[in-house]
């Protein structure tokens, strides 16, 4: 599977979630490639409660060992772990046959975006931020936050990840070490030729593109180009700038 790190609601706040992209079926030893029965490759609701048991399982684990520092009032482990596992944990898992390539989009857009964008801060001011979000809870209305600004800060850099901590994950057949080899194998049983990219519609593209000065690949393109109003730092007057994006 691929799995893609989520932190953010839409108010800003810490809601720790993993988007999974899950094949419908496993390469088998023989080579083959084997399909689930139905459209799901789990059953839904026992897959929620054996994440649950996992999970618990290793929390009272770490904290047997002492791994888990902060918990320090006597019995508060096991009255937690007990409360979380009377809960009803929610995996939401859903077929995604005939929208392929909608839910690839979708999750690869989380690969690149923090938190919130630009255009859903309404505004700014010396003492609060103003934003618009979405209450799921309220069936969906759309709604303005207004935050002081420490406080818009504090829940923005709950969503800056610690260094080395990986946002996008893939396992098995389709980890790095492997995957080049397995998808061959499973491309030859099922049939199915490699997609190569079209090279007469590559050809086609009248956009020219630039090479990047940090990682020499052809992914710089003109967006437009910025004229001065008057001359700065010595430029004679038709001086012209462009501006670039990757």
């Amino acid at each position: 599977m691929s799995a893609v790190l989520h932190t953010w609601g839409q108010n800003l706040s810490q809601h720790v979630h993993l988007h999974c992209l899950v094949p419908g079926g496993a390469l088998g030893d023989d080579g083959g490639w084997h399909g689930a029965r139905s459209h799901y490759l789990f059953p839904v609701r026992a897959l929620s409660r054996h994440f649950r048991g996992h999970l618990v399982s290793g929390l009272r684990q770490a904290a047997t060992a002492g791994e888990l520092h902060r918990v320090t009032r006597p019995g508060d482990v096991d009255d937690q772990l007990n409360a979380l596992m009377v809960t009803e944990w929610v995996v939401y898992s859903k077929d995604c046959l005939e929208h392929t390539d909608t839910v690839v989009r979708y999750l690869a857009r989380y690969t690149r975006r923090i938190a919130i964008s630009n255009a859903r801060i309404l505004a700014v001011d010396d003492r609060q931020v103003t934003l618009r979000y979405k209450d799921y809870r309220d069936r969906d209305r759309r709604k303005q936050l207004v935050l002081d600004g420490e406080e818009f800060v504090r829940r923005f850099l709950l969503h800056v990840l610690p260094k080395g901590l990986m946002r996008v994950r893939h396992y098995g057949f389709l980890a790095n070490r492997c995957r080049r080899r397995r998808l061959a194998q499973i491309r030859q049983a099922l049939a199915v030729a490699e997609v190569t990219p079209d090279a007469d519609s590559a050809a086609s593209d009248p956009e020219p593109t630039y090479t990047c000065p940090h990682c020499q690949q052809p992914t710089l393109r003109v967006i437009g180009t910025l004229a001065p109003r008057r001359p700065t730092c010595g430029r004679p007057p038709n001086h012209r700038e462009q501006r670039y994006r990757a």
